[in-house]
């Protein structure tokens, strides 16, 4: 269970995940009544199916943005008044009125139930931790193709635009890709960046993940393995939140089948509404992957018409 561990699979789940603040239903497209009385805030689409507390504790955040980043950012003195960029959106700690912006700290704000003082605690870990582990210098890293290329993809689309990524766990080489965890983790830390950067914060603000076990054994599972999807697991809990639309877990072994309803009872609601263990073969992924992802976005071994990866 340790490898569908990675990227906050359930075995993962030693944080129990806050319930998600209620969002506006996908399916709105006209703006809310909220939206209507925030006329002077800079919208778009997905501000634009904000509730009235989403907007209250948003503002109410932005408020203490400039102390956020200076604690999260201590070896800058400029830090209150110094923009970052953050998955592709540039925020200004002094001038935050962007609906850009908007969404991505709303994801923050809605991964801790609207709670700002919690919020505040998770943005500033997220600014300590991507300059400690230097994320900008791990997406530019160059990583040995013949040890990562087989393990990850970002391929395609779903049909309302999200970026679907693929992580492959039965390479043949995937004993050598967790050989070195630090390594490991810096590219699959890249990979993700690279998915969020199709990502326009305006229209489309998360990505579908499908985790494929086929060839997975117990054999598989040594002391690095299960290091690295600890690892990761807790990274993207603690520092990429509300990105993930849906994961599906295809071509899972019974024993890992067996291992994820055993732990289904400690996994949060939020989580868990996100997730599908799919069965194994073409005709059984399409079959759960097809109703969100068109024939010709996913590829052939996956049910679609791609030729894929």
């Amino acid at each position: 269970m340790t490898q569908i561990a990675d990227a906050a699979a359930p075995a993962s789940e030693s944080k129990p995940e806050p319930a998600a603040a209620p969002v506006a239903a996908e399916a709105t497209t006209a703006p809310s009544e909220s939206a209507k009385t925030e006329a002077k805030e800079p919208q778009n689409t997905l501000t634009e199916r904000f509730t009235t507390a989403e907007w209250n504790a948003l503002k109410e955040f932005r408020k203490i943005l400039p102390e956020i980043f200076a604690e999260g950012l201590p070896d800058n003195a400029d830090a209150k008044t110094t923009a970052i960029t953050l998955w592709g959106v540039k925020i200004d700690p002094a001038d935050p009125i962007d609906a850009k912006v908007s969404v991505v700290l709303m994801k923050f704000l809605r991964a801790r139930n609207l709670s700002v003082n919690e919020a505040r605690s998770m943005l500033v870990g997220t600014l300590r931790w991507r300059s400690e582990f230097d994320v900008e210098a791990a997406v530019k890293e160059e990583f040995p193709a013949d040890v990562f290329d087989s393990l990850g993809h970002v391929y395609g689309k779903d049909k309302q635009g999200r970026p679907v990524v693929y992580n492959i766990y039965g390479a043949t080489n995937v004993k050598a890709a967790f050989s070195d965890v630090k390594r490991f983790l810096r590219w699959r830390v890249a990979l993700m960046e690279k998915s969020l950067a199709l990502l326009d914060f305006e229209t489309i603000d998360q990505t579908v993940q499908v985790h494929d076990y086929a060839g997975v054994s117990l054999s598989s599972r040594d002391a690095n393995s299960k290091q690295a999807a600890s690892e990761a697991s807790g990274i993207f809990s603690d520092h990429y939140p509300e990105l993930l639309y849906k994961k599906f877990f295809v071509n899972v072994p019974g024993y890992l089948t067996w291992i994820f309803w055993l732990f289904k009872p400690l996994i949060s609601a939020n989580t868990l509404a996100k997730m599908s263990v799919v069965g194994s073969g073409a005709p059984a992924i399409g079959k759960a992957l097809l109703p969100i992802i068109e024939a010709k976005e996913l590829p052939k071994q996956y049910g679609g018409e791609a030729d894929g990866f």
